[in-house]
């Protein structure tokens, strides 16, 4: 200790024997007291346009089409575009207890900001501590009745939203989506260091727009060049889950509310993951649903 201490250890620089940590402060919050959420999901990427709501959705679908009661929630509140991808136009509705989720035609739960606006296209003209409450809000909030697989489509980047979802709720387990640019071992590294930082497992790594099938001769094309998925996932020891093509079928599907009937097996190796998170007498019990 110095002649000068104040006493204030967590502005202090010095290592003496008298040095007092400052006590770990929880931001975790609770669900909804009503609420009964198996397993949460996070869906990120390290930066825009990669895909990340297209996979959201499309895991959302897979594991509810084995029979699991899945839900979205989206933490995109800028940029929000799962109500469309599931041609959801009905506004989450709420009474004493708290907000519903808004069901989609299979079953879905989707909460999002556009399920709250008064015109979906009004701007969310907010500061970022704003926009993080509000996510954790869809959290505390939001009635999620008996959901199995919670996935929860992250806004691109480390900033703001994505600090508070992984301090305020206990995720499971993240997914990141990249595309085949050269930037994306960038992306994958900024993303793997905030997983482990927070602690949270990394389950692997799905790369969006990574060929183009042509029906015509039946060959696969590199559009935005070779992949290199497999060394950049070799390197921080991620699991490559998948590969998803550029597809006219998958943006159609999108653009007319139809992602829950798309046809495409592209995501079944992690719903087989996915299925493992869960223990044995839950799986069975969905087993004949």
């Amino acid at each position: 200790m110095t002649e000068n201490c104040n006493q204030n250890c967590s502005s202090c620089g010095e290592d003496c024997g008298e040095r007092k940590e400052a006590p770990k402060r929880d931001f975790a919050e609770k669900p909804h007291e009503l609420s009964k959420i198996k397993k949460v999901i996070g869906v990120v990427s390290g930066k825009g346009g990669v895909g990340k709501s297209l996979v959201t959705s499309l895991l959302a679908v897979a594991m509810n089409r084995k029979g699991y009661n899945t839900a979205i929630l989206d933490a995109d509140v800028t940029g929000p575009s799962i109500p469309k991808m599931f041609g959801v136009k009905e506004k989450a509705k709420g009474n004493d207890l708290g907000l519903f989720p808004v069901k989609s035609r299979t079953g879905i739960d989707l909460m999002s900001i556009n399920l709250l606006l008064e015109n979906e296209t009004d701007p969310v003209v907010w500061r970022g501590p704003v926009i993080a409450g509000a996510v954790k809000q869809f959290w505390t909030d939001v009635i999620w009745n008996d959901v199995d697989f919670m996935f929860i489509d992250m806004p691109p980047g480390t900033g703001d939203v994505p600090l508070t979802v992984f301090q305020s709720i206990a995720v499971d387990g993240i997914i990141i989506v990249t595309s085949p640019q050269e930037l994306v071992s960038m992306i994958v590294a900024k993303a793997v260091k905030m997983a482990e930082m927070m602690k949270i497992p990394l389950l692997g790594v799905v790369e969006n727009m990574s060929y183009f099938h042509c029906p015509d001769n039946g060959k696969d094309y590199q559009i935005f060049g070779d992949s290199h998925l497999e060394e950049i996932a070799a390197t921080h020891e991620l699991k490559v889950l998948a590969k998803l093509p550029i597809d006219p079928k998958i943006a159609e599907a999108c653009d007319q509310g139809q992602i829950e009937f798309l046809d495409g097996n592209w995501l079944d190796p992690i719903s087989d993951q996915l299925k493992g998170l869960l223990g044995e007498g839950e799986n069975e019990s969905r087993k004949n649903v």
